[in-house]
């Protein structure tokens, strides 16, 4: 049973930094692309980064471009958003997923951002 283990969400005041992990477990994956969306009271479920395992490529919305940076962890399968210059506007449940030939997701992490 693949698993997503997400840790390291918070309070932080307005222009903090924050760091979350993520680790997929459970089998062995191919084509692996590892990722967050974020979900703020009463919105809707939104992109915010993604790295394809092969080659290392990223991809940001544009609205955290330049303060979030998403990369490979230590240990296998795992993943590392680093959020800095963080606003109140980035307050949310921030979802990890996993994706080759099927999609899976995370409980969530609460990150505040208080003004």
């Amino acid at each position: 049973q693949v698993q997503l283990e997400e840790s390291g969400g918070g309070l932080v005041q307005d222009g903090g930094s924050l760091r979350l992990s993520c680790a997929a477990s459970g089998r062995t994956f191919s084509n692996l692309v590892m990722g967050w969306f974020r979900q703020a009271p009463g919105k809707e479920r939104d992109f915010v980064a993604q790295i394809v395992w092969s080659g290392g490529m990223t991809y940001y919305a544009a609205s955290v471009k330049g303060r979030f940076t998403i990369s490979k962890g230590n240990e296998e399968n795992t993943i590392v958003l680093q959020m800095n210059s963080l606003k109140p506007e980035d307050t949310a449940v921030y979802y990890c997923y996993a994706r080759d030939t099927a999609e899976y997701w995370g409980q969530g992490t609460q990150v505040t951002v208080s003004s």
